[in-house]
């Protein structure tokens, strides 16, 4: 595991406060937890009001586990909180995109992807050449 929290030198100049972390860990499903703790105790940290807060870390918790169902190696987690956002991108080391599948009831699986849009402001997906990058944004009240 590893993990940086960087302020930003704008903060120690009476300026909005930008805020960086990232972890990286085994793309298992033991380890989706442990991406979710880290993205709570962090935003808690950085002060992120509880109801942001807590929408941040479903989003987390969503992501994180379709990386660790759909990556191979590793899945990396960013947290960025600047000028009020907050981006959420979590990256891992599956091939494709995945898809709906029929022959899964939909109580069952795939409501993920819904969940983190629902929440976000925005969200993308991109298929880069070491894997998979989802992105999500989540405004957040000073």
């Amino acid at each position: 595991m590893f993990v940086t929290d960087f302020p930003s030198p704008s903060s120690l100049l009476g300026r909005p406060s930008r805020h960086e972390a990232l972890l990286t860990l085994p793309a298992q499903e033991a380890h989706v937890s442990a991406a979710r703790h880290f993205a709570a105790d962090l935003l808690e940290t950085w002060s992120v009001p509880a109801s942001e807060r807590d929408s941040a870390v479903l989003i987390v918790d969503e992501l994180a586990a379709n990386a660790a169902q759909y990556g191979h190696e590793r899945m990396t987690l960013l947290l960025v909180l600047d000028d009020g956002t907050l981006h959420i991108v979590v990256t891992d080391s599956g091939t494709t995109v995945e898809h709906h599948r029929p022959d899964i009831a939909p109580d069952e699986h795939g409501r993920g992807t819904g969940i983190v849009q629902y929440l976000s402001q925005s969200t993308e997906v991109h298929q880069t050449r070491s894997g998979r990058e989802v992105r999500a944004c989540l405004r957040c009240s000073p």
